[in-house]
């Protein structure tokens, strides 16, 4: 049975300008005197890993700082933003999820990021989404290696019984793109507005908008 798979959260729902909130929350949280602009941030998007993100940034100020711990604060912060936020589902994704319903195919949203960052994005969704849509969530407990690392597409193809052949993914940045691409996975770029005009070549194509009946039809293809 085809499937297709929602990549980062923000391929559901626009996060990135909470995201980079959240970090600028949390160094200053962490008498921090850092910044990230947009330009900044976007800068950084090529590759998965806010903790890591957060340690290289240190690096090259040459701070001694625990990314860990400044990476929790910024998550603990992104769920309370998004708790308090009116989000709601990009466009095409409820149809694109009613669609892979309405034709039998399974759903999954493969990230690493933490299920608790997955779960505060769900229940930020409902009523338009909720985790009970998905066949498979794989988040950061079910895998260790973060995206761009193929390990969560070739997780979520076992624990699904599926053929990278049958499945297509749909990814927001750089690094998810080449995480499917390198699961053998036909990927949708689906850009968010900080990885807008990011390098995707090695999507199959990239999208302002998803078209469920296309998606769909690639996933069979």
């Amino acid at each position: 049975m085809p499937a297709v798979l929602f990549g980062s959260i923000s391929s559901l729902a626009d996060t990135s300008e909470l995201q980079r909130q959240a970090f600028n929350d949390a160094f200053s949280a962490y008498g921090l005197d850092w910044e990230w602009s947009r330009d900044d941030y976007r800068s950084m998007l090529g590759s998965n890993g806010g903790a890591q993100r957060i340690a290289d940034y240190a690096a090259a100020k040459g701070a001694d700082v625990d990314a860990a711990a400044v990476h929790a604060k910024k998550s603990e912060i992104f769920q309370s933003l998004l708790a308090s936020s009116s989000i709601s589902p990009r466009e095409g994704v409820v149809d694109v999820v009613e669609e892979v319903k309405r034709s039998g195919q399974k759903l999954g949203l493969v990230t690493t990021t933490s299920k608790a960052n997955v779960d505060a994005l769900l229940s930020a969704l409902e009523p338009h989404l909720d985790a009970g849509a998905f066949d498979l969530i794989v988040d950061l407990d079910k895998v260790s290696t973060p995206k761009p690392d193929p390990a969560a597409y070739a997780y979520a193809l076992e624990q699904l019984g599926e053929d990278a052949s049958h499945a297509v993914a749909i990814e927001d940045n750089p690094g998810g793109v080449k995480a499917a691409t390198a699961a053998g996975i036909d990927c949708v770029a689906f850009p968010n507005e900080n990885t807008a005009g990011s390098d995707f070549a090695s999507a199959a194509e990239t999208v302002n908008a998803l078209d469920a009946a296309k998606v769909v039809g690639m996933a069979t293809s």
